[in-house]
This record gives C-alpha cells, sequence and structure tokens, in this order.
C-alpha cells in the first residue's frame, strides 16, 4: 500500500501494489471515494487483503 498526500492533513490518496505487473494501482474508498483519512486506506487495504465482507 502506499499512502499519496491529497493536500490537506487529513486527506489522503491511496494504491495498491500488483505484483503481477510490479506497479502500484489507485485505489477508491468504499466511504468517500479516491480521498480520506489515513485509518480510512488503512482500513480499506486491509479489509481487501484479509477479505472483509464489508469492503
Amino acid at each position: 500500500m502506499r499512502l499519496r498526500h491529497g493536500g490537506t492533513a487529513s486527506t489522503w490518496c491511496f494504491a495498491l501494489h500488483l505484483a503481477s505487473t510490479d506497479e502500484y494501482q489507485d485505489a477508491i474508498l468504499p466511504t468517500s471515494g479516491i480521498a480520506g483519512t489515513p485509518e480510512d486506506t488503512f482500513d480499506c487495504a486491509c479489509g481487501l487483503y484479509l477479505t472483509d465482507p464489508g469492503i
């Protein structure tokens, strides 16, 4: 996972690493579009990798 600053202290975007292509792909948060808090991005990434049914 890679975080990218979105302009304010509480706005961040994130991308997930794709091992198959060795590149990062921007991800969309289920709660707030493409930007959110660092906690939102981490929760989403963990949910995707740990198969959280709520994500």
